[in-house]
Order: C-alpha cells, then sequence, then structure tokens
C-alpha cells in the first residue's frame, strides 16, 4: 500500500512539473526552447513512458529497503531499531543509484528534439522525488505501524511458500539424501580407460649351496 501511494505521488508530481514547464511554458527557455506561443504539446505517449519507468525504479528501491529492514528484523531486533538499521545499511545505496539515473536522465535535456528533452524533465524529477519518498515516507510508516507491519494471519502464512533467498542452511535431523535407484549399476569404464596395473616388486634369484636349487626372494622396497 505504500508503494502504491509513493508511486502515485511521485508520478502526479513528475506529471505536474512536465506539464508547468512545455504546456504552461513556465521556464522553457531553462531546457533550451523558444517558441512563438511560448508553449510545446507533450506527447501523447510520454506519460505513459514516464510512469513505467518510474514504477520499476521506485519498487527497486522499495524492494532493496524493505529487504534490508526484513534482515535485520529477522536477525532479532525490535521493528524501530531494525527500521533504522536497514535504513542505515541501504540510504547511501540507493541515493548512489538515483544521483545516476537523475544525471543520465537530465542528459536528456540537452538534446534538441522537444520529446527527448520531455522524456529528460520528467524522468529526472520523478526519480528524484521517488528516492526522496522511498528514503522519508517508507521508514517513517514502518515505525510507525510497530509490530502490525510483521503480522500475518496464520492460514495466510500457511498458505504462502518460505523461499529461502538468503540460502540458509537446512535445519539439523531433515531427510536424508535419496540413494541410488533399485538396479542401479555403477558405470563401467571405457574401453581403454583402465587404470594400469601396478608393477610386481623385483625379484632376486639366490642359489641355495648344496642342492642346486634355485630361491627367488623379494627385494624389500627402499
Amino acid at each position: 500500500m505504500q508503494a502504491a501511494v509513493t508511486n502515485l505521488l511521485c508520478v502526479g508530481a513528475a506529471f505536474g512539473v512536465l506539464v508547468a514547464t512545455f504546456q504552461w511554458g513556465w521556464g522553457l527557455h531553462l531546457v533550451g526552447l523558444s517558441t512563438p506561443y511560448g508553449t510545446v504539446p507533450i506527447a501523447s505517449y510520454v506519460p505513459l513512458m514516464m510512469f513505467a519507468a518510474l514504477f520499476g525504479l521506485s519498487m527497486d528501491y522499495e524492494v532493496f529497503l524493505v529487504s534490508q529492514i526484513a534482515q535485520h528484523h529477522a536477525d532479532g531486533e525490535p521493528p524501530r531499531q531494525a527500521v533504522r538499521s536497514g535504513v542505515a545499511s541501504s540510504a547511501k545505496v540507493i541515493a548512489a543509484a538515483a544521483i545516476i539515473m537523475i544525471s543520465v536522465f537530465g542528459s536528456f535535456i540537452l538534446n534538441g528534439d522537444p520529446t527527448i528533452k520531455q522524456f529528460g524533465v520528467g524522468l529526472s524529477v520523478a526519480v528524484l522525488l521517488a528516492s526522496a519518498m522511498v528514503l522519508s515516507l517508507a521508514p517513517a510508516m514502518l515505525t510507525l505501524f510497530g509490530h502490525a507491519v510483521w503480522w500475518l494471519p496464520r492460514w495466510l502464512d500457511r498458505l504462502l511458500p518460505h523461499v529461502d533467498i538468503e540460502g540458509e542452511a537446512e535445519p539439523s535431523g531433515g531427510p536424508a539424501p535419496p540413494g541410488p535407484a533399485p538396479g542401479w549399476t555403477a558405470a563401467r569404464p571405457m574401453p581403454g580407460t583402465e587404470p594400469w596395473p601396478e608393477p610386481s616388486p623385483p625379484v632376486h634369484e639366490t642359489t641355495v649351496p648344496g642342492d642346486g636349487q634355485v630361491r627367488a626372494d623379494h627385494v624389500p622396497d627402499e
């Protein structure tokens, strides 16, 4: 719910900045455009593509933040402390990612095409607002609701799969690994790949005095 509210607020504000800049002509000269009428029409597909891009980036920041908070909460920290620890470990990463995307989208304003400029203004403002809302509104709501954030009905807990994302070790006493199927036989080596036989130890022949018989003695290995 909080992520949906954040997306709607950010995209609404970005659409407002886009309309004020291009349709109303406020600061149109700042983006390098000058028209006789002082306005530029907005392409019909620009808002749709802006919403799709903003939704993906905003949810990416949201999932990264909440996953860090959930990890600290699973380690035994209380809800408020888990929020503080999660924000402390993810805020720099989210801020750096947002700065990179704002720089990329802001460079679109340097293009001479008015439609590309519209993408640059709208997306750069949208990403700026999305990152600010994720780092401010999301922790505030998680702290406000406290333990209620992590409450889940038992019947729903039984239905939802428990996915081991972090690769934790399986509990001891689990089922033994399956053995070979009935009738399974070991694979035979391919012809010509058998190991060489070990060499036999050297034999030293000696003649017993008196009877003329030859006796073979094995020479011990050094």
